[in-house]
């Protein structure tokens, strides 16, 4: 195997590990590979191995790099995963198929019209401040329901909540109120752990883990 396939596989392992110890199907998590600053020729390997979903972070090096390897791929799914300004909603809703970080209800109102002008709407993953860090967006967890009655009423799909944890801290008691949280208001989408914790996140319920330097050689 290639190299990038060697290290895919031990991801898929990681993940399947942690799955079969929460009595989940490894099926039921989706790898979004986070390629932020990777090249065409980082890429292209892995989807040769087999991977569908990539994460990125920002509009303008994916309106660069994506359109010909969607081209190529027209089972590709993109996944933005950074902090979305409204102002790039237009952009981002051409070129995204899942937007992990909506946030507030300016963003929303942009999206929606974006989504009317395109005639087409991305699922949304509504991002969760799950350790109130006036550094982080993300909606206050006493907003959340109010914010998700908002998305509802739009025609994004919603696919569920997204959160990071505060780095300095251990991330598992995070993502389990992440996971009570979906509960609590009948999200079934979880967007959580990265590199450092995801087998951590999906045996506490990730449906969605964005891994990149578990991927590549630095």
């Amino acid at each position: 195997m290639s190299d990038a396939a060697t290290r895919l596989a031990n991801v898929r392992e990681q993940i399947a590990r942690a799955a079969r110890a929460a009595r989940r199907r490894a099926e039921d998590v989706t790898l979004v590979a986070v390629t932020k600053q990777r090249g065409v020729e980082e890429i292209e390997p892995l989807i040769a191995a087999g991977v569908t979903d990539f994460g990125e972070n920002r509009v303008q090096e994916v309106a660069g790099k994506w359109p010909a390897l969607r081209s190529a791929h027209p089972n590709l799914r993109l996944h933005m995963i950074g902090r979305l300004q409204s102002n790039k909603a237009e952009e981002a809703v051409e070129l995204f198929d899942v937007i992990h970080s909506l946030d507030r209800a300016s963003l929303l109102d942009a999206l929606v019209k974006a989504g009317e002008k395109a005639g087409r709407y991305p699922h949304v993953y509504v991002q969760v401040n799950i350790g109130a860090e006036d550094q982080k967006g993300g909606v206050a967890i006493a907003d959340l329901p109010g914010f998700l009655d908002q998305v509802r009423g739009s025609p994004l799909p919603l696919a569920g909540l997204m959160a990071m944890p505060p780095l300095e801290k251990q991330p598992g008691p995070y993502f389990a109120l992440l996971a009570e949280l979906a509960r609590r208001h009948d999200v079934t989408g979880l967007s959580m752990g990265m590199s450092s914790d995801y087998p951590t996140a999906v045996m506490l319920g990730s449906t969605a883990v964005r891994v990149g330097s578990a991927l590549f050689e630095d």
